[in-house]
């Protein structure tokens, strides 16, 4: 039987396979601002990113090293291709944590064999070992995934785990990487891997999966049944194509069904000790930061973490839940850290006051970035009576867009109504800060001032999504604006939210934009589209 640690671990992936949702890529500051807001969740490993796909990449999973890997704190992961060079960069970007794991990856399925890799099972088989004994030569923790195992041949992917863990792999993660498995199949999977590799008992099982067909929290969950012991996930389900396998869900799944699954862990079906170490009642908070840092809305109707996850609009469920809340709920929408409780504050709030707010928020700004982000609140105090814990996050997570900022919204005024032709006026700054200004007409007035912009940046780009919602209740409510470019098939999002929406859409757009130019600068590899080149190795 697979190695059993007693409980579920939890493999955060947000920042690297989250990071590759079309439009969510992540600056440091925001990654680093993740990271310790996962720390506070409780999660077991950190997967920080892809330390070989980027000057970029690398600075930020070695930031998180440096700041979030502690002796208490998570393990933090670098992923990385089964190559040499791969492999170097990641043990050196994970090196300042105490706790450290590369996670490398070669594909077992004969469809990515043939057309992505080409090379035969024979290649990948002796390939396995050598990047595995490789990557145990520089950490003790290495996590080997077999990608596409959920259409490999099992036989041969017995064959290549049991490869893994002779040359000193610790977890065998079994990914269903395009979402093709139904539970059954998933759990049948898993439970042939722990019974039919000799060496499993050495090594724990992880799964990872994403959500093409709806069922990946559901295929996770089958998992553990049949001895899978980690659980590779990211907040609010974010990931490539359809996302991961939600942690919000899978925490809350186990929590609430705890006498289910107990006894496949050996325990007394009524015990009270947790599956996992989460933190449950930072759930809520690390949704939104995660939402609100990245521009992926979380859909109303998500479980645990989506606004109406805990309304009740039919009058026989209000009925129900007045008299007896377990009537309609199975979940206390305390667990996940969402209370009744509005703490508001307002223009005579001091400075103590925000910061405090602010770090139970999840945010732990510099001396430099609370001035800044206390200037925003007094100048929004003035325009609105209560500041909500929302208005604090947002204005925080549009501050912290800013410190790879080429461009800087400096002025925007626009004319409009039923007989004016929209017409917007914008000022700019460059990085060395000298100002221009442009004017012009469009349909609209947000048109108007995205015509302005692109005049004074030339950066070609097609916008293709505009959205705004209200941040919080009221007329004098900021309204959240997230705006996404394309430019060569590459998606770059910017958020911003501000009382007058039109501004809040002109600073969204520079947001994107200057994620754009930093993009166009430096074109990470992709960890899965670009196939590494294993028979040419850099020298050591």
């Amino acid at each position: 039987m697979a190695k059993d640690p007693g409980r579920v671990l939890i493999f955060d992936t947000t920042l690297r396979d989250g990071e590759q949702s079309p439009g969510a890529s992540l600056n440091l500051e925001e990654k680093l601002a993740i990271a310790q807001q996962l720390a506070r969740l409780g999660v077991d490993v950190i997967e920080a990113g892809f330390p070989f796909a980027s000057p970029g990449d690398f600075a930020a999973v070695q930031r998180i090293a440096q700041q979030v890997g502690g002796e208490q704190g998570p393990i933090i992961c670098g992923l990385a291709r089964a190559s040499r060079g791969d492999i170097k960069a990641c043990a050196e970007a994970v090196a300042p944590a105490p706790k450290r794991r590369i996670h490398t990856f070669i594909a077992t399925s004969d469809i990515h064999l043939e057309h992505k890799l080409r090379k035969s099972r024979k290649e990948v088989l002796a390939i396995v070992p050598e990047m595995v004994a490789y990557a145990r030569s520089l950490v003790e923790d290495v996590e080997f995934s077999c990608e596409d195992a959920g259409r490999s041949d099992p036989e041969f992917l017995y064959e290549v785990i049991e490869a893994a863990i002779a040359a000193g792999a610790s977890t065998i993660n079994i990914p269903d990487t395009v979402g093709y498995t139904t539970p059954s199949e998933f759990g049948a999977l898993i439970a042939g891997i722990d019974q039919q590799v000799p060496n499993i008992d050495e090594a724990v099982l992880s799964v990872h999966g994403h959500n093409d067909l709806g069922l990946a929290v559901a295929n996770f969950l089958e998992a553990v049944r049949y001895g899978a012991r980690q659980l590779e996930c990211t907040i609010n389900g974010i990931g490539e194509r359809a996302g991961n396998a939600a942690l919000e869900e899978l925490v809350m799944a186990l929590h609430v069904r705890r006498r289910f699954y107990n006894p496949f862990f050996g325990r007394p079906e009524d015990s009270p000790t947790p599956l996992t170490a989460v933190r449950t009642e930072e759930i809520t908070k690390t949704s939104r930061l995660v939402s609100n840092l990245t521009g992926m809305v979380v859909q109303p109707n998500k479980a645990i973490v989506g606004a109406n996850a805990f309304a009740h609009e039919s009058g026989i469920h209000q009925d129900g839940v007045l008299k007896n809340r377990l009537t309609y709920e199975i979940v206390d929408a305390r667990t996940v850290g969402l209370t009744d409780n509005r703490i508001s504050l307002g223009k005579l709030s001091g400075r103590s006051a925000v910061r405090a707010r602010l770090e139970e928020l999840g945010y732990d700004l510099s001396r430099e970035d609370l001035d800044e982000a206390f200037s925003r609140f007094k100048d929004l105090a003035d325009r609105k009576r209560e500041i909500t814990d929302r208005d604090l996050e947002a204005i925080v997570s549009e501050q912290v867009q800013q410190p790879e900022a080429r461009y800087q919204l400096k002025l925007v005024q626009v004319s409009c109504g039923s007989s004016l032709q929209p017409t917007a006026t914008v000022t700019l700054a460059n990085e060395d800060g000298q100002e221009q200004t442009s004017a012009a007409i469009g349909t609209g007035p947000v048109d108007a001032v995205c015509r302005a912009l692109n005049a004074l940046a030339g950066e070609p780009n097609e916008l293709v999504e505009f959205s705004v919602k209200s941040v919080t209740e009221g007329i004098d409510a900021m309204g959240e604006v997230t705006i996404r470019l394309r430019r060569e098939g590459q998606l770059f999002s910017g958020h911003s939210a501000d009382t007058d929406v039109v501004v809040a859409a002109a600073q969204a757009f520079v947001n994107a934009l200057n994620r754009l130019v930093a993009g166009s600068l430096h074109q990470p590899i992709h960890p899965q589209r670009d196939a590494a080149e294993v028979a040419s190795r850099p020298s050591l």
